[in-house]
């Protein structure tokens, strides 16, 4: 019996059917836009403006992940198939020159064709949205928050516009923000490291001892979702759970003008401890428009 050539048949098949699961990884963003596939694995519903960036990220690694899995497996089927008890093996190294170019076709195949997909448009949309810092002539909304072991305190300026006077407005837990306008946060933690996350936002931030970490969003939808912390902080980590809710305008200049009134009642001049905000950014930094999002000395430390 005429001995098989090595990878004659079935290495070309597997490269032939690597290459359609690249085509596939190319046509999963299409799939996902013409379908809506976003939204409906489980994942909290996205708000945001650049939440879509992350979400066809995921949504392409699931998809050509599931193409190359289901090729793998056709061809181990196949080869259980061709070659059951009757056929006689035929034993080789696999290092010969045609076994090393097939090899290396069907590895370039996924790594440019996926994982180089993925890289290139990952860093594309970390510039283009995530590290695109609005302007001060975006007017975004700024707001401080200290992080601690169990909760998140939150700032806004006062009419002042200036942060840790008398006016300011501080909550625990709860931040409001109104839709369709920028919202920077600047953060920092008092004991551990934390990391500011908001799931229906696609983001995260650690906040960091001893130094200043900045983060934005805008959000698209009203409505009430959770701020949770990514980075486990101690044993009551699972405490470190907030609320922002996404209004009108109208409706959070209401509670702004709502919540400066009950700042005034609650302020203590003596209570040097509750007196933790800071300037925005140290000497000489405006707030512009950034493309790396590094941490960044904070003018003022926290009493």
């Amino acid at each position: 019996m005429k001995r098989p050539r090595p990878w004659s048949t079935h290495g070309w098949l597997a490269a032939g059917l690597a290459t359609l699961g690249s085509v596939g990884s190319a046509l999963a963003q299409e799939i996902i836009d013409q379908q809506g596939v976003t939204g409906t694995m489980g994942r909290p519903i996205d708000i945001s403006r650049d939440g879509h960036l992350s979400d066809w990220l995921f949504d392409v690694t699931t998809v050509s992940v599931g193409l190359l899995f289901v090729i793998m497996v056709g061809i181990i089927g196949w080869v259980l198939i061709k070659y059951r008890e009757k056929s006689h093996a035929h034993y080789d190294h696999g290092i010969g020159r045609g076994h090393l170019i097939q090899t290396a076709i069907i590895s370039s195949i996924i790594f440019f064709g996926v994982d180089g997909t993925l890289l290139v448009n990952s860093f594309a949309d970390i510039h283009k949205g995530f590290w695109n810092f609005p302007t001060a002539e975006q007017n975004p909304l700024v707001i401080e928050v200290m992080a601690q072991q169990w909760a998140w305190n939150i700032r806004y300026p006062g009419p002042d516009g200036k942060f840790n006077t008398a006016d300011d407005v501080v909550t625990l837990n709860e931040m409001h923000v109104p839709v369709g306008k920028p919202v920077m946060l600047k953060l920092q933690s008092k004991d551990v490291i934390h990391s500011f996350f908001l799931p229906n936002f696609r983001i995260k931030q650690d906040a960091v001892p001893g130094t200043i970490t900045r983060m934005w969003f805008q959000a698209e939808k009203t409505g009430l979702v959770e701020i949770g912390c990514a980075q486990h902080c101690g044993t009551n980590h699972y405490k470190m759970r907030g609320e922002l809710t996404v209004q009108s305008q109208a409706e959070f200049d209401d509670w702004y003008k709502a919540a400066i009134e009950d700042g005034k009642r609650k302020f203590y001049a003596e209570d040097t401890e509750a007196q933790w905000g800071w300037d925005w950014a140290a000497e000489g930094d405006e707030l512009a428009t950034r493309t790396n999002p590094n941490a960044i000395a904070p003018k003022h430390e926290a009493e």
